[in-house]
């Protein structure tokens, strides 16, 4: 078993990037929420646990607490801005509301061989975001460190193995900060590089083997880098008992039914099966123009497919899918705290009842961390780099109301746009990019006459796993181009925008 280390979630805006830092030095890392259940935290090899930072203060009432279960475990324990506050409140110290509150580039002095500050500079930058600050550090807490303003910045238990930081090195403005990482992962609690591609598809293989035993699996591909490393990892897994079936929901992109299937079954001999079910799933969203009411119709009608193909064969008592740790997260799981920002990305939101116990290999995962595995597989990097495409297709770049006209004009649009992408070279640049039909229609002139016709809206973003993204700046030549060609080529589309709006505040998907 891997070893791991908690991050429990305060709610700081740099949790996800904790957990990134850490796989990046082959380690095992897991969020979890401040008041997690003790039977999740018993599924893995705990070395450590990390507190995030958060917005709250440790006096408001009803402030995200610490549960003095963590103790328990016997690990070093590292507490990051409101963490570090939690753990200096919980052993008596003092924690003030700041006169002079710390924003920004700060620069701190260390004054202490500390373990956890080895290897940095006596005077470095770091990145603060704190209001309140440490006042007074508890007994037998040694102060390693203060900011040019005086405040204490960092501190440390080292015989019970408490560590706690004020500011964050988990981001990239804090100089020498992934030498504090390393120096704690290695150094204080002793972790073994295991994070690694090799080892995943071991263990993974070894997991699916022992839930599965004698069953047969039905495994959901889309087309996407997801399920497909999820259908190979269950090849290699089960063989014949992993049963890949691509449904066509009539929510594709032009053509991808056919070219998906080539790479599955000519390259990566997957023996997937192609079901065209355009028509049920097109009936059942028709008149429907609520965003969530088309997940949960989509996910229910993908159930229902799966469960009349598995009627065809015998003994199936799993569906696999391609859930990734963003879907977990966005989508309320390994939280009651969290907020649902849209039902489940995959196939919809799946209906609480089905026939079926689900298997998701990759939801501990990041979408850079699942490619690196589809390469230790040998999936062709063309395919890899593939732009995530949502379970939900088309359905959900639709803008209300469903039908096939304005399938016909979306899958033209998305078509020409990323065809431009390819062909100037960009599209490798991006993480997603997508074209969205708006449920507007606009005046305009075209060919001496007026027209009153839809808008083709052009989303692009950078990002490194989905959670946050920033949209992509493309020259002006190839929007022109990719106007000119869109309202030119496409029937039916007298406008094209563009949609500058980063994430947060916007999702990636419009719905």
């Amino acid at each position: 078993m891997n070893d791991t280390v908690v991050i429990l979630d305060y709610g700081s805006q740099y949790t996800q990037l904790i957990a990134r830092k850490i796989r990046e030095c082959n380690v095992h890392s897991i969020i979890l929420p401040y008041n997690y259940s003790e039977k999740i935290v018993k599924k893995y090899n705990v070395k450590g646990i990390v507190l995030s930072g958060g917005p709250s203060s440790v006096y408001e009432n009803n402030a995200p607490f610490l549960p003095k279960n963590i103790f328990n475990y016997n690990v070093p324990i590292l507490g990051i801005c409101y963490g570090f506050q939690l753990l200096v409140n919980h052993f008596n110290g003092i924690v003030e509301s700041s006169t002079k509150a710390e924003y920004g580039n700060a620069n701190i002095n260390i004054s202490s061989d500390s373990e956890l500050l080895k290897g940095v500079d006596k005077v470095s930058n770091v990145w603060m975001s704190h209001g309140d600050q440490v006042q007074n550090v508890p007994e037998n807490w040694e102060v390693t460190s203060k900011s040019d303003n005086n405040i204490i910045s960092s501190s440390e238990n080292y015989s019970l193995k408490l560590f706690g930081v004020q500011f964050h090195p988990e981001v990239y403005h804090t100089t020498k900060g992934s030498n504090m990482i390393n120096n704690y992962l290695f150094n204080i609690c002793k972790t073994d590089k295991n994070w690694t591609p090799d080892n995943f598809i071991n263990q993974t293989v070894e997991n699916i083997r022992k839930t599965v035993k004698n069953n047969n699996v039905i495994c959901a591909l889309s087309g996407g880098v997801d399920s497909t490393v999820v259908g190979t990892l269950m090849k290699k897994a089960i063989g014949n008992q992993a049963i890949c079936t691509f449904i066509d929901h009539g929510l594709l992109r032009k053509d991808e039914s056919k070219e998906v299937l080539d790479i599955y079954n000519k390259h990566l001999k997957l023996d997937v099966q192609l079901y065209n079910k355009s028509h049920e799933f097109l009936s059942a969203l028709d008149g429907i123009k609520d965003p969530e009411s088309k997940r949960k119709i989509i996910g229910a009608q993908f159930i229902e497919e799966f469960e009349k193909i598995a009627d065809k064969f015998n003994n199936i008592k799993f569906l696999a899918q391609g859930t990734l740790y963003p879907d977990v997260i966005e989508s309320g799981g390994h939280a009651n705290l969290a907020d649902k920002i849209k039902s489940h990305h995959n196939v919809g939101g799946l209906p609480e009842k089905m026939n079926f116990t689900l298997i998701e290999p990759l939801n501990e995962l990041f979408k850079d961390e699942v490619r690196e595995i589809g390469r230790s597989l040998n999936i062709p990097e063309k395919f890899l780099m593939r732009h995530p495409f949502p379970g939900p297709g088309l359905g959900i770049r639709i803008i209300g109301e469903i039908t096939k006209e304005r399938l016909q004009i979306l899958r033209k649009a998305d078509n020409i746009f990323i065809n431009i992408l390819h062909n100037s070279n960009e599209y490798n640049k991006i993480w997603q990019a997508f074209c969205v039909l708006l449920p507007l229609k606009t005046v305009g002139v075209m060919g001496d006459k007026r027209t009153y016709e839809n808008i083709i809206c052009l989303r692009m973003v950078t990002s490194i796993d989905g959670m946050t993204a920033d949209w992509y700046d493309l020259s002006k030549e190839i929007l022109k181009l990719c106007s000119n060609r869109i309202v030119n080529e496409v029937k039916g589309v007298n406008r094209v925008i563009l949609d500058i709006t980063s994430k947060p505040p916007g999702t990636i998907e419009w719905e």
